[in-house]
């Protein structure tokens, strides 16, 4: 996981509801994907091919068209480190809390 892409592909409001639309509904083509959106199909593939290249996205050649599918293993990573920074940050607090404690 490359989580400086992964943060690049999510700072991107469009990018964010393209993963909320594909999780959602399933699969989809870009055509499909642009229904739902006040941008064209060629910006709509543009932002897809950011969340390819951040693994966020796979895409599954069927005949003519391609799909895009989420992909969860990046997110499953990017949620365990964001949580062992959480858990780490409470542990160091909850230190600092016991230091005080005792020196009252």
């Amino acid at each position: 996981m490359s989580a400086e892409a992964i943060f690049t592909a999510l700072g991107e409001p469009v990018r964010r509801d393209l993963l909320e639309t594909i999780a959602a509904q399933g699969p989809q083509t870009a055509t499909e994907l642009s229904r739902n959106f006040p941008i064209t199909r060629q910006a709509i593939l543009k932002h897809l091919n950011v969340l390819e290249g951040a693994a966020l996205v796979t895409v599954q050649q069927q005949g003519r068209d391609k799909r895009y599918e989420l992909s969860t293993a990046p997110l499953n990573e990017l949620t365990a480190w964001v949580e062992a920074i959480g858990t780490r940050s409470e542990e160091r607090l909850q230190r600092l809390k016991a230091m005080l404690e005792s020196e009252e």
